[in-house]
């Protein structure tokens, strides 16, 4: 790493514009150790962070990675333990801080961006609100002062209309605009370190690119990233130093260019291999051995191969917002879905995507237009006249903790999408309960999770854990058709891969359709037989996924391709014959 007393910083509360000279790394870790209860998470993590660089943490769900982030905000919560020989920010000691000391570092000295945009804001709260949080918590200006700072912060991370937003509610929001929300609440009173957990999770690629310049801004100017990603891509591009953790311990570390490009430990390499666009569209991405799945019941005719399942026919949906302007958001949009295709759609934030989504599952009603689901009316039913056919189409989501009901175990999660389909279809509800908790136990084994886990409740799981449990919830309803709305964006690559192969077994083995909407282009194209791009609510660009990615018509597509970091370890697929 480069010595501090080299680097000359420019900073102030109102922007990148004052000298200030750093001798001392402004981040120093000896040591470290984390313990919750008789259980150690983090052991023996060192490294250092100078003022103007990037050290990126990367490791699977579970490697300690958010945790040693959070040692530096003192927000690993009562019950951790946490013992270091140094541990530093900016000379000032960390261990053993009061909470009214914690509190008068975080925001000021330290920002953090948290890991999930979707529930890290107040939902009952307008976003401009949450955002003047460290202004008003540090005593920043008046009020009125305050509000203008806010708005110069949500235009400075690319919200658009942000007058408009601020007065928002998270609901109203997309991921995207509340992840890029939390950054700018992160960044507020521009501390001299900035600890970001997946800033990039939930954002398109042009969006993404954006972030990205706007913290190599900051860096430039003096802060110092500790950045957290799954997204080996982002690191590469961003990071100066890598730390690569696994089962709490470093098992790997130097500069990004030596340990991404000629990586020493098998961890790390297998890390690497799991990227999707390291390899041809449909090729398995991980070791793990194939989805043992049952064969389907036979509970009602299967769709024949390459039937229309779902179709959308001009479709329109307009809203009109606090500001009572009407603004359209799905313009006029038109597709079919045929049975055992995987059908992607990408595009910004903003672009319609998950509106699109929730309309083909007729969770939105549209303002005009209609769909269909294996050729019967279903968007302008009544919800009860849609009853008997809501199992047929089923939804996995980018945070299915929130979908899930906290009282209830995996097992009852998964039972309740049994019975409850037996009842939308009339079928009899006095199955026993030892065949449910039989039928629990295969679906469960069939997205390669133990038996054992079916009486946990799902906060207790991983994050890959949770999505299979909501892969397995899915199932259980025998659906033809599967809308997964960035259901793998907030996994690691290689929790990630053992999904997409996942799901690749489903399709093989019981000919289910998907409507796959990601932000993640390498994953689109890796998992789609045909792809949408979307701009502005309207389809700008469609073909076959080798044709949308090898030879785009629209610029607009061509800039999406532009924007994937990560020249050296992504695109590497299209380089094939």
């Amino acid at each position: 790493m480069t010595t501090a007393s080299h680097i000359t910083s420019t900073r102030s509360s109102g922007g990148v514009n004052t000298v200030r000279s750093v001798v001392d790394p402004v981040v120093n870790v000896r040591d470290l150790s984390v313990a919750f209860g008789d259980r150690t998470v983090v052991q023996d993590v060192s490294f250092t962070l100078d003022a103007g660089r990037c050290v990126a943490i990367v490791g699977e769900s579970g490697s300690g990675k958010s945790v040693t982030a959070r040692s530096l905000l003192g927000l690993n919560g009562p019950t951790a333990t946490t013992t270091a020989s140094t541990l530093s920010l900016g000379g000032r000691n960390l261990r053993n801080l009061s909470d009214g000391a914690w509190r008068k570092v975080r925001g000021k000295e330290v920002g953090y961006v948290l890991q999930d945009a979707l529930v890290s804001l107040d939902p009952l709260r307008k976003l401009g609100a949450s955002v003047a949080d460290a202004l008003r918590e540090h005593g920043i200006g008046p009020r009125a002062e305050r509000e203008r700072q806010v708005l110069s912060l949500l235009e400075r991370v690319g919200v658009p209309l942000p007058s408009l937003r601020a007065r928002q509610l998270p609901s109203e929001l997309s991921g995207g605009l509340r992840q890029r929300a939390l950054i700018a609440a992160a960044i507020a009173l521009n501390p001299a370190v900035l600890v970001a957990d997946e800033p990039t999770t939930a954002l398109d690629t042009t969006v993404q690119a954006q972030i990205l310049a706007l913290l190599d801004e900051l860096r430039a100017g003096g802060t110092g990233l500790v950045l957290i990603s799954h997204d080996l891509g982002v690191v590469e591009q961003l990071a100066d130093d890598v730390v690569v953790m696994q089962h709490g311990v470093v098992v790997e570390q130097g500069p990004v260019g030596d340990v991404l490009r000629d990586p020493q430990h098998p961890y790390t390499k297998r890390l690497l291999a799991a990227i999707p666009s390291a390899h041809a569209p449909g090729a398995r991405l991980s070791d793990a051995p194939r989805a043992v799945l049952t064969p389907r019941p036979a509970s009602r005719p299967v769709p024949v191969a390459g039937s229309v399942v779902l179709s959308v026919s001009h479709v329109t949906k307009r809203y009109r917002g606090p500001d009572r302007v009407v603004r359209t958001v799905v313009d006029d949009m038109s597709f079919d879905l045929r049975a055992g295709e995987t059908l992607g759609i990408v595009g910004e934030s903003g672009s319609g995507k998950s509106t699109t989504a929730a309309i083909a599952l007729a969770l939105t009603q549209p303002s005009s237009g209609s769909v269909t689901l294996e050729g019967k009316l279903w968007s302008a039913l009544s919800e009860r006249d849609r009853r008997a056919d809501r199992p047929r189409i089923a939804t996995v989501s980018q945070d299915p903790l929130s979908s899930f009901d906290p009282r209830k175990t995996v097992g009852e999660l998964v039972r309740s999408a049994l019975t409850g389909a037996r009842a939308a279809r009339g079928s009899s509800s006095g199955a026993a309960e030892a065949q449910d908790q039989a039928r629990v136990g295969e679906l469960l084994a069939g997205v390669g999770l133990d038996g054992g886990i079916a009486g946990r409740h799902p906060a207790t799981l991983s994050g890959g854990q949770r999505q299979r449990v909501a892969i397995a919830r899915a199932l259980a309803t025998d659906p033809d058709v599967l809308v997964l709305d960035e259901a793998v964006s907030a996994l690691d690559v290689s929790v990630q891969a053992q999904v997409l192969d996942l799901l690749a077994d489903i399709r093989q083995e019981y000919g289910t359709a998907a409507l796959f909407i990601s932000h993640d282009l390498g994953v689109i194209h890796h998992v789609s037989d045909r792809v949408l791009v979307l701009r502005d609510g309207r389809v700008v660009e469609e073909g076959t996924a080798d044709q949308v990615f090898r030879s785009p018509r629209e610029p607009y597509t061509q800039g999406l391709l532009d924007a994937v970091p990560g020249v050296s370890i992504h695109r590497n697929s299209q380089e094939e014959p």
